[in-house]
Parts: C-alpha cells; structure tokens; sequence
C-alpha cells in the first residue's frame, strides 16, 4: 500500500517541472507544490490534490481495510 501514490509522485513532480513556476521563476519544486501560483497549470493542481487523496486514504482506517484506490 505504500507504493499506491508513487505513481502520481512522479506525475507530479514531472508536472512541476515544466511548469512556468520552476522553468521561469526557477524556484524549488516543494516550493511550487506547497501554493496556489498561477503560474502553475491546473493539471498540476489536479494532480496535487489527487496525490493528496490518496496519501490521505493510506491512513484512513476504512480506506486501509478496502485497499487505496492509487494510481
């Protein structure tokens, strides 16, 4: 289970790497996760809330007895 949400990491990271926020701005990746930038697409954001979901449900109890839906 602790592997259900690597594959929307990497998603992520790689998302955030051709995003203006990083390219441009030449900030961290971190630091363009952890806000609300428009320079950030929203698939990006998409992808951040959903990776948010599913490392939530890995501490569900409910989720953990039903398995993390993942990726």
């Amino acid at each position: 289970m602790s592997k259900s949400c690597k594959g929307l990491a990497t998603e992520l990271v790689k998302c955030l790497t051709e995003s203006d926020c990083v390219k441009v701005e030449n900030r961290s990746i971190r630091e363009c996760a952890g806000e609300k930038s428009p320079s950030i697409p929203s698939e990006c954001v998409g992808l951040r809330e959903t990776y948010f979901n599913c490392k939530r449900g890995q501490v569900d109890m409910r989720a953990r007895i039903r398995g993390n839906k993942g990726y």
